[in-house]
């Protein structure tokens, strides 16, 4: 067996571990290769898969689809984020879905930094969720805004964009979570 195939057996039996023992649901759809369900608060869950390459571990977040509007406002807005991010980045595919991507060299791969590195993809998914949607899906929720108020839709989950919703001069405020 040579070095870099034991090493890999190795990161994977770690990361097996540790997902096992996280309580996340979790599956192993091929050697290697991981998905686990990660809950949050603002974005409800984040899909994350990790996959044991050669030479590496590979950690790859689905985080938001391609924004409507602001595409260059949200692409400048992910970038500062990536500043203060450790492990990994923001990036968008050729569909200009956002992700969040990162790798750890297989050495370093332990149960200490496999948890360090979910919690730094799950922070930044949670705590970018809405900035990211505000800044390019703010027309339509705006528009969601105004069907649920003209329909007396719940508005539940808008809450967190209050401050998008749109004045009315014939209607009283909606009731909080309605």
């Amino acid at each position: 067996m040579s070095v870099t195939s034991a090493m890999s057996e190795h990161a994977t039996a770690v990361v097996r571990d540790h997902l096992a023992a996280s309580g996340a649901p979790w599956e192993e759809s091929s050697p290697g290769r991981f998905s686990v369900e990660l809950p949050g608060e603002r974005k409800l869950t984040t899909s994350c898969s990790l996959a044991v390459r050669e030479h590496s571990l590979v950690v790859n977040a689905f985080v938001a689809r391609s924004p409507d509007e602001n595409q260059a406002g949200v692409h400048r807005w992910l970038l500062e984020r990536n500043a203060r991010l450790s492990g990994v980045g923001f990036a968008v595919d050729g569909s200009g879905d956002i992700y969040l991507v990162g790798r750890l060299p297989l050495h370093a791969v332990t149960p200490g930094e496999i948890d360090r590195l979910l919690g730094v993809v799950l922070d930044a998914a949670d705590s970018s969720f809405n900035t990211i949607l505000e800044l390019g899906f703010g027309e339509s929720i705006r528009r969601e805004w105004e069907w649920r108020l003209a329909r007396g839709e719940s508005t539940r989950n808008l809450e967190a964009f209050e401050h998008l919703r749109p004045a009315s001069p014939d209607r009283g405020p909606a009731e909080p979570g309605r």
